[in-house]
């Protein structure tokens, strides 16, 4: 069986290419962010919750239906978008 030719490896394009790390300024969150991100999902559970509570107490809750999900979710899951930006 005849054996394979060695390849030499291209010399120019190894420094081309900078294998290095890069540092990356990432610092800790602001106590403003943390507090923005938790007070969102907080928000978006109260909302739930008073609406799954008092929504017959409170008329202009009552007329939205079915868009205090979409708006007690959503406050939930941009409060969750927002851990991933969380250091």
């Amino acid at each position: 069986m005849p054996k394979s030719k060695v390849r030499k490896k291209d010399v120019s394009a190894t420094r081309t290419v900078s294998r290095t790390p890069v540092k990356v300024k990432a610092g800790p969150s602001s106590a403003l962010y943390v507090t923005v991100m938790l007070g969102l999902m907080v928000i978006g559970l109260l909302w739930l919750v008073v609406y799954y509570l008092a929504a017959e107490q409170i008329a202009w809750m009552n007329d939205l239906g079915a868009w205090n999900f979409l708006i007690g979710f959503g406050f939930m899951v941009v409060g969750l978008i927002m851990t991933m930006r969380w250091r």
